[in-house]
């Protein structure tokens, strides 16, 4: 305990130093003000700025981009409460619940309560990361590649609990995710799959455009096809803003259990907010004993993921400062700033740099409470753009997230990818097939094709290694037991239904 005082003395003192207090302000600012524009993203906002860093030292640009990173996280629901447009993949979920709670006029509470739930996540992201960053890199490092096999099968059987209807349409939500997933050039070999000739295919679909597409795109076009439901636009006060106690007394549980799966499931090497995020939504869904309730606006299906993914946004810089091992694009993104600046990440960067891991987390602390006192005060803002035209809007967010897209990759042809998911995601939601599962399946199944060839090649072509490891075996116990749930649930509620029109009938 001493030496973890002596080391977040060395942080503190680092971190408020004029210059990184004033880089840590400006990077959290700028990560709300991007989350809350749908379609940019902190991967483009990282990407624009890394050119900045080049000018400052590399623990000042680790601060400012890391504050963007899980600022985001912060502003990413905004969007998905009020207009149902995550700013962020992560906050796709926050569009389940937040939107209808927003549809009810409970906007204020929804987005105050995500405030909170964020905060307490993302503070015990950091416990965590600040008492156990060695031994979750070494719980990381006792993962073999049949294991994270197993925990991308697990995650993806789980996901098709997140449709609201039937479970046989989320199964095929997640299936026609890993073929999405599956698009592009092979990792193994380089073969070209699935491109038809396209060349920009070759390195497969772009996830901002997929995820824009399928949440922001389909909902502009069902506006414009009157299927808005619009609703009064409450006005929005202090006291609108305050949760009931049943609230808070509903969101304290999920909050903790989101807190708790977000800060495992970031310190995981290639894992991230997307999954820990959809994770809690499921967790929530499976442990609720109203789970019908879910999609309409509990405020359970909103506090957990923001939890979940704000605690993961910390401990994710586990495997990518002591592993080298980047859990998304955003960790490969500062990965690579810290390459550039001469500074190798791994086991031994604690050690040999110990002014910036320390600066990093005494960073959060200072970050995250800027991230409270400025979010809080914006929400009477930001409920503000419900009182927008929703003609002039529309046309606004098609263009941010237009511009957003194209700046990934400075190419065209991923803002034609969104428009034709868009198109897609409109027709889904007219047929009731849940978007969610379709993108968990597009995040998960390349990972978990990547595991299952290395593990297949490191046993020889054997498969009984996933069931001879522990760890994987205990897994795919799990992911057994939840399909078989999921299935007797189905009949339950189908024959449940039978029973009611026999008896209606009669």
């Amino acid at each position: 305990m001493q030496d973890i005082l002596a080391n977040l003395s060395i942080g503190f003192g680092a971190a408020l130093s004029p210059m990184n207090l004033f880089y840590c302000f400006v990077g959290v600012f700028l990560g709300t003000f991007v989350g809350v524009l749908p379609g940019i993203g902190s991967l483009a906002a990282i990407s624009m700025l890394m050119p900045l860093t080049f000018y400052v030292p590399p623990d000042t640009a680790l601060i400012m981009l890391a504050g963007i990173y899980y600022g985001t996280q912060y502003g990413g629901s905004t969007a998905a409460i009020l207009l149902n447009l995550p700013g962020t993949p992560s906050s796709a979920v926050a569009c389940l619940d937040g939107y209808p709670m927003s549809q009810q006029g409970r906007a204020g509470v929804a987005l105050a309560m995500t405030t909170i739930a964020s905060f307490a996540g993302a503070t015990v992201g950091i416990f965590v990361l600040t008492l156990f960053a060695q031994s979750l890199a070494s719980f990381g490092m006792s993962f073999a590649a049949a294991d994270y096999f197993s925990l991308m099968l697990l995650g993806l059987v789980a996901s098709s609990t997140l449709a609201a209807g039937s479970p046989i349409k989320g199964i095929a939500m997640v299936l026609v995710g890993i073929a999405l997933g599956s698009v592009g050039s092979d990792v193994q070999t380089g073969e070209l799959r699935y491109t038809f000739g396209m060349l920009g295919l070759s390195d497969g679909i772009n996830l901002v455009a997929l995820s824009m597409g399928l949440f922001g795109v389909s909902e502009v076009i069902a506006t414009i096809a009157g299927k808005e439901s619009g609703g009064a636009v409450q006005r929005v006060g202090l006291r609108s803003l305050l949760p009931k106690l049943s609230d808070i007394r509903r969101s304290l549980a999920p909050i903790v259990r989101g807190t708790a799966l977000g800060s495992v499931v970031g310190a995981l090497p290639g894992t991230g907010t997307n999954i820990a995020s959809f994770m809690a939504y499921v967790v929530e869904k499976r442990v609720s004993k109203t789970p019908e309730k879910f999609g309409t606006g509990v405020i359970e299906g909103v506090t957990s993921p923001e939890a979940a993914n704000n605690a993961a946004a910390q401990t994710s810089f586990v495997p990518t400062l002591t592993l080298g091992i980047p859990g998304d694009a955003v960790m490969a993104l500062l990965l690579g700033m810290l390459i550039i600046h001469g500074i190798q990440p791994g086991p031994r960067l604690i050690e040999s740099q110990p002014v910036l891991f320390w600066g990093l987390v005494a960073s959060f602390w200072i970050g995250n409470i800027m991230l409270v006192i400025l979010n809080l005060p914006l929400i009477g803002i930001w409920v503000r753009i419900l009182t927008i035209p929703r003609r002039i809007l529309m046309p606004a967010i098609l263009m941010f997230m237009a511009i957003g897209v194209y700046s990934v990759n400075n190419n065209a042809f991923d803002v034609w990818i969104m428009i034709l998911f868009g198109i897609i995601g409109y027709f889904m939601s007219t047929f009731r097939f849940e978007a969610a599962p379709l993108l968990l399946g597009f995040i998960l199944g390349p990972l978990m094709e990547q595991y299952l060839k290395r593990a297949l090649l490191i046993s020889g072509g054997d498969p009984a290694v996933f069931v001879q490891r522990p760890i994987s075996a205990t897994l795919l116990v799990v992911a057994v037991l939840v399909l078989a749930l999921t299935i007797w649930g189905a009949l339950r509620r189908r024959k449940h239904a039978r029973v009611e029109s026999v008896e209606s009938v009669s």
